[in-house]
Protein backbone atom coordinates (compact mmCIF):
# COMPACT_ATOMS: atom_id res chain seq x y z
CA UNK A 1 0.00 0.00 0.00
CA UNK A 2 1.03 3.61 -0.41
CA UNK A 3 0.74 6.62 1.85
CA UNK A 4 -2.56 7.49 0.16
CA UNK A 5 -3.86 3.96 0.74
CA UNK A 6 -3.22 2.89 -2.85
CA UNK A 7 -3.39 -0.87 -3.45
CA UNK A 8 -0.09 -2.66 -2.98
CA UNK A 9 1.74 -4.79 -5.52
CA UNK A 10 0.68 -7.97 -3.80
CA UNK A 11 -0.91 -9.60 -0.76
CA UNK A 12 1.01 -12.19 1.20
CA UNK A 13 1.96 -13.25 4.70
CA UNK A 14 5.69 -13.12 5.33
CA UNK A 15 7.97 -12.91 8.34
CA UNK A 16 9.95 -9.72 8.88
CA UNK A 17 13.22 -11.08 7.49
CA UNK A 18 11.58 -12.19 4.23
CA UNK A 19 9.56 -9.00 3.87
CA UNK A 20 12.55 -6.70 4.40
CA UNK A 21 14.59 -8.80 1.99
CA UNK A 22 11.99 -8.34 -0.76
CA UNK A 23 11.69 -4.61 -0.14
CA UNK A 24 15.44 -4.07 -0.28
CA UNK A 25 15.68 -6.14 -3.44
CA UNK A 26 13.16 -3.84 -5.11
CA UNK A 27 15.34 -0.88 -4.16
CA UNK A 28 18.78 -2.26 -4.85
CA UNK A 29 18.67 -5.15 -7.32
CA UNK A 30 20.36 -3.63 -10.38
CA UNK A 31 19.07 -6.42 -12.62
CA UNK A 32 15.52 -5.10 -12.13
CA UNK A 33 15.56 -2.01 -14.36
CA UNK A 34 11.99 -1.03 -13.45
CA UNK A 35 12.65 -0.80 -9.73
CA UNK A 36 16.36 -0.36 -9.07
CA UNK A 37 16.26 3.38 -8.50
CA UNK A 38 19.41 3.71 -6.39
CA UNK A 39 22.79 2.67 -7.69
CA UNK A 40 24.74 2.54 -4.47
CA UNK A 41 28.49 2.40 -4.89
CA UNK A 42 29.52 3.91 -1.57
CA UNK A 43 28.52 3.93 2.08
CA UNK A 44 27.32 7.53 1.92
CA UNK A 45 23.68 6.56 2.19
CA UNK A 46 20.93 7.78 4.50
CA UNK A 47 18.31 5.23 5.54
CA UNK A 48 14.76 6.20 6.45
CA UNK A 49 12.39 3.65 7.96
CA UNK A 50 8.98 5.30 8.05
CA UNK A 51 6.06 4.21 10.20
CA UNK A 52 2.81 4.33 8.23
CA UNK A 53 0.97 5.06 11.46
CA UNK A 54 0.04 1.81 13.15
CA UNK A 55 3.39 0.28 14.07
CA UNK A 56 4.43 0.47 17.72
CA UNK A 57 7.72 2.05 18.75
CA UNK A 58 9.00 -1.35 19.88
CA UNK A 59 8.12 -2.99 16.57
CA UNK A 60 9.63 -0.15 14.56
CA UNK A 61 12.90 -0.57 16.43
CA UNK A 62 12.94 -4.26 15.51
CA UNK A 63 12.14 -3.46 11.88
CA UNK A 64 14.90 -0.87 11.69
CA UNK A 65 17.42 -3.29 13.19
CA UNK A 66 16.48 -5.90 10.57
CA UNK A 67 16.81 -3.40 7.72
CA UNK A 68 20.23 -2.25 8.94
CA UNK A 69 21.43 -5.85 9.33
CA UNK A 70 20.32 -6.85 5.82
CA UNK A 71 21.75 -3.73 4.21
CA UNK A 72 25.18 -4.58 5.59
CA UNK A 73 24.94 -8.35 5.25
CA UNK A 74 23.48 -8.53 1.75
CA UNK A 75 24.63 -5.31 0.11
CA UNK A 76 27.62 -4.10 2.11
CA UNK A 77 25.84 -0.83 2.92
CA UNK A 78 26.31 0.85 6.30
CA UNK A 79 24.15 4.00 6.33
CA UNK A 80 25.86 7.14 7.60
CA UNK A 81 22.57 8.25 9.15
CA UNK A 82 19.42 6.37 10.14
CA UNK A 83 16.03 8.06 10.37
CA UNK A 84 13.47 5.84 12.08
CA UNK A 85 10.10 7.21 13.10
CA UNK A 86 6.66 8.37 12.05
CA UNK A 87 7.24 10.88 9.25
CA UNK A 88 4.53 10.26 6.62
CA UNK A 89 1.56 8.14 7.60
CA UNK A 90 -1.52 6.65 6.07
CA UNK A 91 -3.52 7.53 9.18
CA UNK A 92 -3.05 4.40 11.31
CA UNK A 93 -1.82 2.14 8.53
CA UNK A 94 -0.17 -0.99 9.88
CA UNK A 95 2.98 -0.93 7.80
CA UNK A 96 6.29 0.73 7.09
CA UNK A 97 8.33 2.04 4.20
CA UNK A 98 12.06 1.96 3.47
CA UNK A 99 13.81 4.85 1.72
CA UNK A 100 17.48 5.24 0.77
CA UNK A 101 19.09 8.57 -0.03
CA UNK A 102 22.48 8.67 -1.74
CA UNK A 103 24.34 11.68 -0.33
CA UNK A 104 27.64 11.40 -2.22
CA UNK A 105 29.07 14.81 -3.18
CA UNK A 106 26.13 16.83 -1.87
CA UNK A 107 28.32 19.49 -0.28
CA UNK A 108 29.26 21.34 -3.47
CA UNK A 109 28.83 25.06 -2.85
CA UNK A 110 27.29 24.77 0.60
CA UNK A 111 26.43 22.53 3.54
CA UNK A 112 26.24 18.82 2.77
CA UNK A 113 23.01 16.88 2.98
CA UNK A 114 24.31 15.20 6.14
CA UNK A 115 24.95 18.58 7.75
CA UNK A 116 21.47 19.74 6.80
CA UNK A 117 19.88 16.60 8.24
CA UNK A 118 21.87 17.05 11.44
CA UNK A 119 20.81 20.66 11.95
CA UNK A 120 18.41 21.24 14.89
CA UNK A 121 14.74 21.09 13.92
CA UNK A 122 11.64 22.25 15.78
CA UNK A 123 9.12 20.17 13.83
CA UNK A 124 7.16 18.19 16.43
CA UNK A 125 7.12 14.93 14.49
CA UNK A 126 10.74 14.96 13.38
CA UNK A 127 12.92 12.20 14.82
CA UNK A 128 16.56 13.20 14.74
CA UNK A 129 18.89 11.05 12.61
CA UNK A 130 21.12 8.51 14.31
CA UNK A 131 24.77 8.22 13.34
CA UNK A 132 25.96 4.76 12.35
CA UNK A 133 28.52 4.82 15.17
CA UNK A 134 25.69 5.10 17.68
CA UNK A 135 23.57 2.43 16.05
CA UNK A 136 26.48 0.00 15.83
CA UNK A 137 27.75 0.71 19.36
CA UNK A 138 28.47 -2.42 21.33
CA UNK A 139 25.74 -3.46 23.71
CA UNK A 140 26.96 -2.28 27.10
CA UNK A 141 24.77 -4.89 28.79
CA UNK A 142 27.12 -7.63 27.56
CA UNK A 143 29.68 -8.41 30.23
CA UNK A 144 32.87 -10.16 29.20
CA UNK A 145 35.24 -9.20 32.00
CA UNK A 146 37.27 -11.77 33.86
CA UNK A 147 34.89 -11.67 36.80
CA UNK A 148 31.85 -12.38 34.67
CA UNK A 149 29.18 -14.99 35.16
CA UNK A 150 31.07 -17.53 33.08
CA UNK A 151 33.81 -17.78 35.71
CA UNK A 152 33.58 -20.62 38.20
CA UNK A 153 33.48 -19.61 41.86
CA UNK A 154 36.39 -20.50 44.12
CA UNK A 155 35.90 -23.63 46.18
CA UNK A 156 34.71 -22.88 49.71
CA UNK A 157 35.04 -26.22 51.50
CA UNK A 158 31.49 -25.74 52.73
CA UNK A 159 30.32 -29.26 52.02
CA UNK A 160 26.96 -30.99 51.73
CA UNK A 161 25.55 -34.21 50.26
CA UNK A 162 25.19 -33.47 46.54
CA UNK A 163 22.89 -36.43 45.87
CA UNK A 164 20.43 -35.49 48.62
CA UNK A 165 20.57 -31.82 47.63
CA UNK A 166 19.89 -32.65 43.98
CA UNK A 167 16.84 -34.67 44.98
CA UNK A 168 15.48 -31.94 47.28
CA UNK A 169 16.16 -29.03 44.94
CA UNK A 170 14.64 -30.91 42.00
CA UNK A 171 11.51 -31.56 44.06
CA UNK A 172 11.33 -27.90 45.07
CA UNK A 173 11.73 -26.62 41.51
CA UNK A 174 9.21 -29.12 40.17
CA UNK A 175 6.75 -27.90 42.79
CA UNK A 176 7.21 -24.34 41.49
CA UNK A 177 6.61 -25.51 37.92
CA UNK A 178 3.47 -27.38 38.96
CA UNK A 179 2.19 -24.33 40.86
CA UNK A 180 2.39 -22.06 37.79
CA UNK A 181 -1.35 -22.18 36.88
CA UNK A 182 -2.30 -21.43 40.48
CA UNK A 183 0.19 -18.57 40.83
CA UNK A 184 -0.84 -17.19 37.45
CA UNK A 185 -4.50 -17.23 38.48
CA UNK A 186 -3.69 -15.30 41.63
CA UNK A 187 -1.56 -12.80 39.72
CA UNK A 188 -4.28 -12.33 37.11
CA UNK A 189 -6.58 -11.18 39.90
CA UNK A 190 -4.16 -8.88 41.75
CA UNK A 191 -1.34 -8.21 39.26
CA UNK A 192 -0.40 -8.39 35.61
CA UNK A 193 -0.55 -12.17 35.29
CA UNK A 194 3.12 -12.90 34.67
CA UNK A 195 4.37 -14.01 38.09
CA UNK A 196 3.66 -17.70 37.57
CA UNK A 197 5.32 -17.78 34.16
CA UNK A 198 8.36 -15.95 35.51
CA UNK A 199 8.80 -18.38 38.39
CA UNK A 200 8.24 -21.37 36.10
CA UNK A 201 10.78 -20.07 33.58
CA UNK A 202 13.39 -19.64 36.30
CA UNK A 203 12.67 -23.05 37.84
CA UNK A 204 12.88 -24.85 34.50
CA UNK A 205 16.13 -23.07 33.65
CA UNK A 206 17.74 -24.14 36.93
CA UNK A 207 16.48 -27.72 36.47
CA UNK A 208 18.16 -27.75 33.07
CA UNK A 209 21.30 -26.23 34.56
CA UNK A 210 21.73 -28.82 37.30
CA UNK A 211 20.99 -31.65 34.88
CA UNK A 212 23.80 -30.42 32.63
CA UNK A 213 26.07 -29.34 35.50
CA UNK A 214 25.66 -31.81 38.39
CA UNK A 215 26.07 -30.42 41.88
CA UNK A 216 29.60 -30.72 43.22
CA UNK A 217 28.85 -30.82 46.93
CA UNK A 218 30.41 -27.39 47.50
CA UNK A 219 27.60 -25.03 48.55
CA UNK A 220 29.26 -21.84 47.30
CA UNK A 221 30.37 -23.26 43.95
CA UNK A 222 26.98 -24.81 43.22
CA UNK A 223 24.90 -21.81 44.24
CA UNK A 224 27.18 -19.35 42.44
CA UNK A 225 26.82 -21.33 39.21
CA UNK A 226 23.03 -21.02 39.40
CA UNK A 227 22.92 -17.25 40.03
CA UNK A 228 23.53 -16.25 36.37
CA UNK A 229 20.72 -18.58 35.33
CA UNK A 230 18.31 -16.68 37.56
CA UNK A 231 19.65 -13.33 36.37
CA UNK A 232 19.15 -14.26 32.72
CA UNK A 233 15.76 -15.98 32.89
CA UNK A 234 13.65 -14.30 35.57
CA UNK A 235 12.08 -10.96 34.71
CA UNK A 236 10.50 -8.12 36.62
CA UNK A 237 11.12 -6.81 40.10
CA UNK A 238 10.94 -10.26 41.69
CA UNK A 239 13.63 -11.52 39.30
CA UNK A 240 15.91 -8.68 40.35
CA UNK A 241 15.22 -9.35 44.04
CA UNK A 242 15.96 -13.06 43.66
CA UNK A 243 19.23 -12.20 41.91
CA UNK A 244 20.24 -9.80 44.69
CA UNK A 245 19.26 -12.30 47.35
CA UNK A 246 21.13 -15.23 45.79
CA UNK A 247 24.27 -13.19 45.18
CA UNK A 248 24.20 -12.14 48.83
CA UNK A 249 23.56 -15.74 49.85
CA UNK A 250 26.71 -16.83 48.02
CA UNK A 251 28.66 -14.22 49.98
CA UNK A 252 27.05 -15.30 53.22
CA UNK A 253 27.92 -18.95 52.67
CA UNK A 254 31.51 -18.11 51.80
CA UNK A 255 31.89 -16.15 55.02
CA UNK A 256 30.84 -19.25 56.98
CA UNK A 257 33.17 -21.73 55.31
CA UNK A 258 34.83 -24.14 55.81
CA UNK A 259 32.53 -26.61 57.49
CA UNK A 260 29.33 -28.49 56.89
CA UNK A 261 26.39 -26.83 55.16
CA UNK A 262 23.83 -27.93 57.75
CA UNK A 263 20.48 -26.16 58.33
CA UNK A 264 21.99 -23.83 60.94
CA UNK A 265 24.71 -22.73 58.51
CA UNK A 266 22.13 -22.16 55.78
CA UNK A 267 19.99 -20.21 58.25
CA UNK A 268 22.88 -17.90 59.12
CA UNK A 269 23.70 -17.32 55.45
CA UNK A 270 20.03 -16.78 54.62
CA UNK A 271 19.81 -14.18 57.37
CA UNK A 272 22.78 -12.33 55.89
CA UNK A 273 21.18 -12.47 52.44
CA UNK A 274 17.86 -11.19 53.79
CA UNK A 275 19.59 -8.29 55.49
CA UNK A 276 21.45 -7.49 52.27
CA UNK A 277 18.25 -7.58 50.20
CA UNK A 278 16.53 -5.26 52.66
CA UNK A 279 19.00 -2.56 51.66
CA UNK A 280 17.66 -2.66 48.09
CA UNK A 281 13.93 -2.93 48.71
CA UNK A 282 11.62 -1.33 51.27
CA UNK A 283 9.53 -4.52 51.34
CA UNK A 284 9.01 -5.88 54.84
CA UNK A 285 6.63 -8.46 56.31
CA UNK A 286 3.13 -7.06 56.08
CA UNK A 287 3.64 -5.34 52.72
CA UNK A 288 2.13 -8.28 50.79
CA UNK A 289 5.22 -9.36 48.85
CA UNK A 290 7.41 -12.46 48.60
CA UNK A 291 9.10 -11.21 51.78
CA UNK A 292 6.03 -12.39 53.72
CA UNK A 293 7.05 -15.97 52.92
CA UNK A 294 10.83 -15.50 52.90
CA UNK A 295 11.32 -13.90 56.31
CA UNK A 296 9.29 -16.48 58.30
CA UNK A 297 11.22 -19.29 56.61
CA UNK A 298 14.59 -17.73 57.45
CA UNK A 299 13.60 -16.88 61.01
CA UNK A 300 12.12 -20.29 61.79
CA UNK A 301 15.02 -22.17 60.23
CA UNK A 302 17.39 -20.16 62.40
CA UNK A 303 15.39 -20.89 65.55
CA UNK A 304 14.70 -24.59 64.96
CA UNK A 305 17.08 -25.87 62.29
CA UNK A 306 14.05 -27.76 60.94
CA UNK A 307 13.39 -27.21 57.22
CA UNK A 308 9.87 -28.60 57.43
CA UNK A 309 8.89 -26.23 60.25
CA UNK A 310 10.45 -23.35 58.33
CA UNK A 311 8.48 -24.30 55.21
CA UNK A 312 5.30 -24.39 57.28
CA UNK A 313 6.07 -20.89 58.58
CA UNK A 314 6.57 -19.70 55.00
CA UNK A 315 3.27 -21.26 54.02
CA UNK A 316 1.48 -19.50 56.88
CA UNK A 317 3.18 -16.24 55.95
CA UNK A 318 1.98 -16.58 52.36
CA UNK A 319 -1.54 -17.48 53.49
CA UNK A 320 -1.51 -14.43 55.74
CA UNK A 321 -1.23 -12.13 52.73
CA UNK A 322 -4.78 -13.06 51.73
CA UNK A 323 -6.84 -10.02 52.68
CA UNK A 324 -3.70 -7.97 53.34
CA UNK A 325 -3.71 -4.62 51.57
CA UNK A 326 -0.57 -4.18 49.49
CA UNK A 327 1.92 -1.43 50.22
CA UNK A 328 4.25 -2.35 47.35
CA UNK A 329 4.09 -4.16 44.04
CA UNK A 330 1.64 -4.29 41.17
CA UNK A 331 -1.34 -4.95 43.44
CA UNK A 332 -1.14 -1.36 44.68
CA UNK A 333 -2.08 -0.10 41.21
CA UNK A 334 -4.62 -2.77 40.27
CA UNK A 335 -7.13 -1.74 42.89
CA UNK A 336 -10.41 -3.51 43.55
CA UNK A 337 -11.05 -6.19 46.12
CA UNK A 338 -8.93 -8.93 44.58
CA UNK A 339 -6.44 -8.82 47.44
CA UNK A 340 -9.17 -10.17 49.72
CA UNK A 341 -9.68 -13.25 47.53
CA UNK A 342 -6.16 -14.61 47.02
CA UNK A 343 -2.71 -14.55 48.64
CA UNK A 344 0.21 -12.64 47.17
CA UNK A 345 1.34 -14.61 44.08
CA UNK A 346 5.06 -14.12 44.72
CA UNK A 347 4.81 -15.18 48.35
CA UNK A 348 2.71 -18.19 47.40
CA UNK A 349 5.12 -19.29 44.69
CA UNK A 350 8.06 -19.05 47.09
CA UNK A 351 6.19 -21.02 49.75
CA UNK A 352 5.65 -23.77 47.15
CA UNK A 353 9.41 -23.90 46.59
CA UNK A 354 10.06 -24.23 50.31
CA UNK A 355 7.40 -26.95 50.60
CA UNK A 356 9.07 -28.98 47.87
CA UNK A 357 12.46 -28.42 49.48
CA UNK A 358 11.15 -29.75 52.80
CA UNK A 359 9.54 -32.77 51.14
CA UNK A 360 6.00 -31.74 52.03
CA UNK A 361 3.53 -33.55 49.78
CA UNK A 362 0.98 -31.49 47.89
CA UNK A 363 -1.97 -33.16 49.60
CA UNK A 364 -0.58 -32.20 53.02
CA UNK A 365 -1.48 -28.58 52.34
CA UNK A 366 -4.82 -27.69 50.88
CA UNK A 367 -4.88 -24.94 48.31
CA UNK A 368 -5.94 -21.54 49.55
Amino acid sequence: MGIHNEPGSGREKADLETLVGKMLKQLLDQSDKDRAFVNVNSNEVVLMVNNLGGVSVLELGGITAEVVAQLEGSYGIRPVRILSGTYMTSLNGLGFSISLLNVVNTDIGGPSMIQLLDFPAEAVGWSAPIAKETWEAKNTATREDAGGAGQAARASDLKYDAAVATKNITAALNRVVAAEPEVTRYDTIVGDGDCGIGLKRGAEAILKHISENPLTGDAVVDLASAVPVVENTMDGTSGALYAIFLNALVGGLRSLSPGSADPKTWAAALKQASDAMSRYTPARPGDRTLVDALYPFVETLGETGDVKKAADAARKGAEGTKGMKASLGRTVYVGGGGFEQVPDPGAWGLSCFFAGLAGVEEDEWEKV
